[in-house]
């Protein structure tokens, strides 16, 4: 099923599997511990094999991948932006990804500025001078992408990481 090398993205939902099989005993979840040890050696292995701007490329696009498969598996069809609002809050609040709210929205330019409270990635690190949360930057592009087929630029503005208590976003035509 996986080639080693290769141009083209092969994941497909599938490839989640079958929990219920996989895992009888220990079912579907995991520690925020288990997720941050992946999530920041990773992190950690790519800054040092190929720095920090090819890093955060390669998060970026993981991230909106992400958003998308997201928003058709497990979001649905969304008709408007307060159904997806709606359907996002809901849905990364029971996943224990995060406490998704809308701060602002200017639906006529297509801007809106979004915050994710204790977000998966960082609340509750050490405060490091930076803002670490490149792939949800993808992975809310590539929601609000699926959603209506525009092009979006997502940049964190506020992070744990360098210092804030909540992760703020803001969500831009690209």
């Amino acid at each position: 099923m996986f080639k080693e090398e290769r141009t083209e993205s092969l994941f497909d939902w599938s490839m989640i599997g079958d929990l219920e099989t996989g895992r009888p005993n220990l079912g579907p979840t995991m520690t925020v511990t288990t997720y941050r040890l992946m999530h920041f050696t990773l992190r950690d292995v790519l800054i040092q094999e190929v720095g920090v701007a090819k890093a955060e490329e390669i998060f970026y696009k993981a991230g909106r991948s992400a958003g998308e498969q997201y928003y058709e598996h497990v979001l649905g069809s969304q008709s408007d932006l307060d159904s997806l609002f709606a359907a996002l809050q809901r849905t990364l609040k029971d996943l224990s990804i995060g406490i998704f709210r809308v701060e602002s929205a200017d639906v006529e330019a297509d801007r809106f500025v979004v915050t994710v409270a204790e977000d998966l990635d960082c609340s509750g690190i050490p405060v490091c001078s930076e803002q670490v949360c490149t792939y949800d930057e993808g992975f809310l592009s590539g929601v609000f992408h699926a959603f209506n087929g525009h092009e979006y630029r997502v940049k964190e503005v506020d992070c744990w990481g360098s210092g804030d208590r909540v992760c703020r976003f803001t969500v831009d035509p690209a």
